[in-house]
């Protein structure tokens, strides 16, 4: 049978990280030929064996039930994004198949509901990071995703490989590797999509940077937090971020941006408020017709 070869790597990456002292474990000699723990040491503190475990590690086909893989969760010093990946990678899968791609669609009163935030840039993100809507500050801050074609309308794509972006993000390095991660955790919770495996792939080709923190086998979920940008417009300016789910739809996630409390940050976005105020560039019709692939001409379209 085939191995779990993510479930493998992931768990020996948590395992490395980890010393003995922080877990608690007397220090047994001065030379370990691994970082981190040993896998009799991950056994001893889940207290299950370490042949269990390490089977378990090898990505071999057993069934860890949900009490155990929190004892292993809980012996790595696991986060919650960390453990919900760890289930989602341990989940018995169906027969080894790609399910066919599915256009992701928003409700077709969230365009207006976006619109309707003047002074908040707002956007919905679907699966993989695909940019399902976003209002006209939204699109002032970051890019016009509705100008581009279909399938690259994706903000870790954009961030990763657009140069733009690159020097948008003052923190450019984090906030790309933070985007990987978070890629990470949503190719562990849907293995089968075929739009995901496409992404990985071509970020793979194409980022040297994105190939390092894929193999890292990082993953993050986030809710809330701080971005710092070297706008071309309206120079530099911070924002603090919330993310909220959508009722109904899990996989799709409202993200709303406003300026911190800094006077040069406040300045800097009203300044950005006024100038997106002005008609931004829209693409021919003929451009996105062009595209099958556009939710606009999908049957297929999910909300």
């Amino acid at each position: 049978m085939a191995r779990n070869v993510d479930l493998s790597e992931f768990l020996r990456r948590c395992r490395a990280r980890i010393s003995p002292e922080s877990a608690g474990l007397p220090e047994r000699g001065a030379y370990r030929r691994v970082p981190g723990l040993r896998r009799e040491e991950v056994a001893q503190l889940a207290g299950v064996s370490t042949d269990y475990y390490t089977r378990l590690e090898q990505g071999r086909q057993i069934s860890p039930t949900p009490g155990v893989l929190e004892a292993i969760a809980g012996a790595l010093g696991m986060d919650d994004a960390e453990r919900a990946h760890l289930f989602d990678l341990v989940r018995p899968q169906p027969a080894a198949r790609r399910s066919p791609p599915q256009v992701q669609k928003v409700r077709s009163g969230l365009h207006r509901f976006l619109d309707s935030f003047t002074d908040q840039a707002a956007f919905v993100l679907g699966r993989r990071g695909d940019v399902l809507a976003a209002n006209r500050l939204a699109k002032a801050l970051l890019a016009d995703f509705d100008a581009m074609p279909y399938r690259e309308r994706n903000l870790t794509r954009w961030i990763i490989l657009d140069p733009a972006a690159r020097d948008l993000y003052v923190d450019w390095e984090k906030i790309a590797s933070e985007m990987t991660a978070i890629l990470r955790l949503d190719a562990g919770r849907h293995p089968d999509d075929t739009r995901t495996a496409e992404l990985v792939g071509e970020l793979s080709v194409k980022s040297e940077h994105f190939r390092r923190w894929w193999a890292d086998h990082k993953v993050l979920d986030r809710s809330f937090g701080t971005k710092r940008f070297r706008h071309p417009v309206v120079g530099p300016l911070s924002i603090d971020y919330q993310a909220f789910t959508m009722p109904g739809t899990d996989d799709q996630t409202l993200f709303v941006y406003l300026p911190t409390d800094d006077q040069s940050s406040q300045d800097a976005w009203r300044l950005l408020a006024s100038w997106a105020a002005d008609p931004l560039p829209r693409p021919a019709a003929d451009q996105a017709a062009a595209d099958p692939a556009d939710p606009a001409h999908d049957p297929r379209s999910t909300s």
